[in-house]
């Protein structure tokens, strides 16, 4: 017997030692489709264990990236794994369609800019492009999905603008307002003026850029209480990086326990923290032995740095503020309580006026003298020019630091007071630790780190957008404010007394609908708002399948979730969407294990995004290689959150071969 018929069949054919890897994952990709081996693998598996997969939904208004394929990869091999094991993995994909991603594309596509724009333009008109950007590239999306071998049911997709979805959310809207956590209040919120909305705290931690601004200190001359006698006279120094705030100066605030002191240079007198004269003052400057607590100095007035807008009420004297550290300024901390959180509740406390001199555009009321019509920001160069001429900076220089812009137009942001709709996330502050506690994270660091830090300072969730393509909030309320929240179409229909169950859930549509307000028999209508897209995507565990009022028992077979995985940015995005509303709705969350992946960069450091214009089309790379090794080469360097720069792996296109 030869040696070739002792070897026996060979169960592969032999491969050439020309390896031509896209020419192979085509055939494996023709196999699995023509054989429908994903199909398969559900049917074979039916009947045993679930083990639950939960996928985040891209918005598919752009073209996908490599950094999607990143996450795909992980996506896939843990169902794969499990399923090879004996467990039944469904995988249903999706398409998140809201939200200011989208509007802000489409606005830049039809050449707007803002709400008025948009009002002009026609708000279903508007809407109408929306719908249509957000399913544009869903066959780009389709195509690399399959080209990589991702396994994802695309076919049974669920959207979450579909009728059924924003129902869902409805409902679980309705439910937390029934137990008290949906509010509506005036308070500071992060507010873009491009966009003319407020934003959530996750969003706002999404878009801190470094920018450089004035850093100054001014006299601010004290008027009452023993420095101000002639023979003692003195001048309060206050340090700000917002000098644009001082136009509606109303307050400053001392710690009641931390010494202030007087410092003289012989020429003239200031005020400030004990500990902090070496630090600001510097050489030159001696005590001259007058020393207060803070609590002594309560109602001193000052004259304030602006006179350019008017107070009707008594103002510009100084408060207690709990929160005045002496770790950096001066100890005195300016109030404006339009603009800040513990300004505003320090001001209240004292029965002071809120004067807001900014528009809803960031600009400045246009019959202020000086900077009257000015852009917030760009109005800090005149202002610190005439705080020099008259005599009141004592020193002013350029700083660097991080500073809030809008996560997706990237214009500075501003603290806004505003009423707003609210979820409450405060009192669930410990549940939502308890459950973070039970989950399993994938690096640990992030369970207690950047997590679990998020979670420990959590503050209540600013829900409500003013905007236009979102699911709009369910919210109906009469002449006499009462409210009524609705929890699906039909309920709606009941209320308005017709059939609504063909309506199109988004604005200007739901607007029109009119109801009869159960506590008083008046005519209610529609709050204008819609709600943050991230409580969209946080919803879909139920959402996906319509539940509760459709296919409950399906969504409850699959509930809560074993596995998620994005990327680290999404701690303070989809991962706390996903937990929280979960708890809120049903009092734990909804997954069990998380993968965090680091992020790709791009060559210029960045990550790769959509929106920053920094993606790199995986299709470049699989026209050389294939997906494979281009996959396996995402795994990051180093585990996401140990140190800065890890994480991550920079992607450089003329490296693109090797992926």
């Amino acid at each position: 017997m030869s040696d070739e018929q002792n070897r026996g069949p060979r169960p592969f054919p032999a491969l050439s030692a020309q390896v031509d890897l896209p020419k192979i994952e085509h055939e494996v990709l023709n196999r699995w489709s023509e054989q429908k081996i994903f199909e398969r693998s559900l049917e074979q598996t039916q009947g045993g264990p679930n083990w639950v997969f939960f996928e985040g939904p891209p918005t598919a208004n752009g073209q996908p990236g490599v950094h999607h394929v990143e996450a795909r990869v992980f996506k896939d091999v843990f169902p794969r794994f499990k399923t090879m094991k004996g467990y039944h993995v469904n995988r249903k994909a999706g398409w998140d369609c809201h939200g200011l991603p989208v509007e802000v594309a489409v606005e830049k596509e039809l050449g707007l800019s803002g709400r008025k724009d948009i009002e002009a333009f026609g708000v279903a008109e508007f809407n109408a492009y929306c719908r249509e950007s957000v399913l544009r590239n869903v066959g780009a999306f389709t195509a690399m999905t399959e080209r990589m071998g991702y396994w994802v049911n695309m076919d049974e997709a669920y959207r979450t603008m579909d009728p059924e979805y924003v129902e869902s959310v409805w409902w679980a809207l309705k439910t937390i307002w029934e137990k008290g956590l949906l509010v509506r209040d005036y308070r500071i919120s992060p507010y873009c003026p491009r966009c003319g909305t407020t934003l959530s705290d996750h969003e706002l931690a999404q878009g801190y850029e470094t920018v450089t601004d004035p850093s100054v200190y001014v006299r601010f001359p004290v008027t009452s209480g023993p420095l101000a006698e002639p023979d003692r006279a003195a001048a309060l120094l206050v340090w700000t990086t917002t000098p644009w705030t001082l136009v509606s100066n109303t307050a400053v605030a001392v710690h009641p326990d931390v010494t202030y002191v007087v410092a003289t240079d012989g020429t003239e007198r200031l005020v400030l923290a004990e500990d902090l004269v070496e630090t600001v003052l510097g050489e030159g400057w001696e005590l001259t032995g007058e020393r207060f607590e803070g609590a002594e100095m309560e109602r001193w007035s000052y004259q304030r740095p602006f006179e350019l807008v008017d107070f009707d009420e008594p103002a510009h004297f100084i408060v207690r503020g709990d929160y005045v550290t002496v770790a950096d300024g001066t100890g005195l901390v300016h109030q404006a309580p339009a603009f800040g959180a513990d300004d505003m509740a320090t001001c209240r406390a004292y029965g002071l006026p809120v004067v807001n001199p900014v528009t809803a555009d960031g600009t400045f009321e246009a019959d202020l003298p000086l900077i009257g019509g000015q852009f917030f920001k760009t109005a800090d160069k005149a202002l610190v020019a005439d705080l020099t001429d008259r005599g009141l900076m004592f020193r002013s220089a350029n700083y660097e630091h991080s500073y809030p812009h809008c996560w997706r137009c990237h214009t500075p942001l501003l603290y806004y007071a505003l009423p707003s709709w609210y979820i409450r996330t405060t009192a669930i502050k410990d549940q939502l630790l308890e459950q973070n506690a039970r989950t399993n994270w994938f690096p640990e660091n992030v369970k207690e780190g950047r997590y679990g830090e998020w979670l420990r300072n959590n503050i209540d969730w600013a829900l409500s957008r003013s905007r236009y393509w979102g699911t709009p909030l369910p919210v109906w309320q009469c002449e006499e404010e009462h409210t009524t929240v609705v929890g699906s179409l039909t309920e709606l229909g009941k209320l308005a007394g017709q059939d609504l169950s063909g309506l199109d859930p988004h604005r200007p549509y739901v607007d029109d609908v009119t109801i009869t307000c159960p506590e008083c028999g008046g005519p209610a209508r529609r709050v204008p708002e819609v709600i943050d897209v991230w409580f969209d995507s946080g919803a879909m565990p139920f959402a996906q399948w319509g539940a509760p009022h459709r296919n409950d028992e399906t969504f409850r077979a699959n509930f809560p979730g074993q596995y998620i995985c994005e990327a680290i940015d999404q701690t303070r995005g989809w991962f706390y969407s996903m937990m929280t509303v979960s708890t809120l709705v049903f009092g734990h969350s909804s997954y069990e294990n998380v993968v965090c992946l680091g992020h790709i960069l791009a060559e210029d450091g960045r990550k790769m995004s959509k929106h920053l214009a920094t993606s790199w089309s995986p299709w470049r790379s699989w026209s050389a290689t294939a997906p494979t090794p281009c996959a396996g080469s995402c795994w990051p360097a180093a585990r996401p959150g140990c140190r800065a720069g890890s994480g991550t792996r920079r992607w450089r296109r003329s490296s693109a071969r090797s992926c």
